[in-house]
């Protein structure tokens, strides 16, 4: 079973829409990878992130704000022949999203985004935050320099 580009826009979002978990790579100073599983936002132009205001991923990105990041859902096992291991394969859709990260310190900024983050996975957007919680929480917006995906038996 043979591997197809996903090339168009609103097929690319599907995918990023589909996923629960993207994960995010970063380059440290000793040019050694690193990669965490995220909760995201995504409103088509940018992909938005949240976390913590310390940590290994905020010393990376403040020396280096490139970021790759990638989307896997519909994962399904299949096979041609149950006894030969060659013929088993698994189905999947994946983007991949290369960028730069921003932080955003602006609290209406924040609060705009993590409604973006919150409707996601509740399927609401108007969410009430104090400003001890904005200011705690250290939001990255994702300006993507490009996006592929890719399928495989869908």
């Amino acid at each position: 079973m043979n591997s197809y580009p996903i090339n168009k826009t609103e097929e690319l979002a599907a995918v990023i829409n589909a996923c629960d978990v993207c994960y995010v790579s970063m380059v440290d100073e000793e040019q050694k990878p690193y990669v965490l599983p995220f909760n995201f936002g995504y409103d088509g132009n940018y992909l938005y992130l949240h976390s913590g205001s310390e940590g290994k991923k905020m010393d990376i990105l403040a020396h280096n704000n490139n970021v790759c990041i990638v989307f896997s859902t519909n994962h399904e096992l299949y096979h041609q022949n149950e006894k030969v291991a060659c013929s088993w394969g698994m189905k999947y859709k994946s983007v991949m999203l290369y960028g730069q990260n921003e932080f955003i310190d602006d609290l209406h900024q924040k609060a705009d985004i993590l409604n973006i983050i919150m409707k996601k996975y509740s399927g609401k957007d108007d969410f009430c935050y104090s400003d001890p919680s904005l200011k705690n929480v250290t939001i990255f917006k994702i300006n993507i320099s490009s996006i592929t995906g890719k399928q495989r038996g869908h």
